[in-house]
């Protein structure tokens, strides 16, 4: 059982080769050899969401990245990491608006009958699987703890 996800970044990955786009290129690379470590390192393949779930962890770590190198006053660093943020958001599915999320907040608050931050944790575990790759957790954890707070 193949991705498809998986096979675009291949077939990507191809085209990049081709194209001579280094920058892209190895973006795509870094994320196949995340995919692969986690397919050896649990003999098996990844579903769709796997796939999503990583390069949705490595665009957070890139994120992180930035943040520090910004500190740091290293701006050029942090360039470098945005634009591999900008290839890899490509193969993540649409990204949820703030006013979409607030929706899915509100459905899940009416499911859990979260009301206050003791609420939190079930909150988020009833809203993860919706925004999963389509919206950055800490925002979404952000909206969360001002609504229950």
């Amino acid at each position: 059982m193949n991705s498809p996800l998986k096979d675009r970044l291949t077939a990507d990955m191809k085209l990049a080769m081709k194209a001579r786009e280094k920058q892209r290129l190895g973006s795509i690379r870094l994320a196949l050899a995340a995919i692969k470590q986690i397919e050896v390192d649990e003999r098996r393949d990844l579903s769709e969401d796997d796939v999503i779930a990583v390069i949705t962890k490595m665009v957070k770590q890139r994120r992180d990245s930035i943040q520090q190198y910004t500190d740091a006053g290293r701006d050029e660093l942090a360039a470098i990491e945005q634009a591999e943020i900008d290839i890899l958001i490509d193969y993540l599915p649409q990204q949820l608006t703030e006013s979409e999320i607030s929706a899915l907040l509100d459905q899940a608050i009416a499911e859990t009958g979260a009301s206050s931050m003791k609420d939190m944790g079930a909150l988020m575990g009833a809203l993860r699987p919706k925004v999963q790759g389509r919206a950055d957790m800490q925002q979404v954890s952000k909206m969360v703890k001002s609504r229950l707070g």
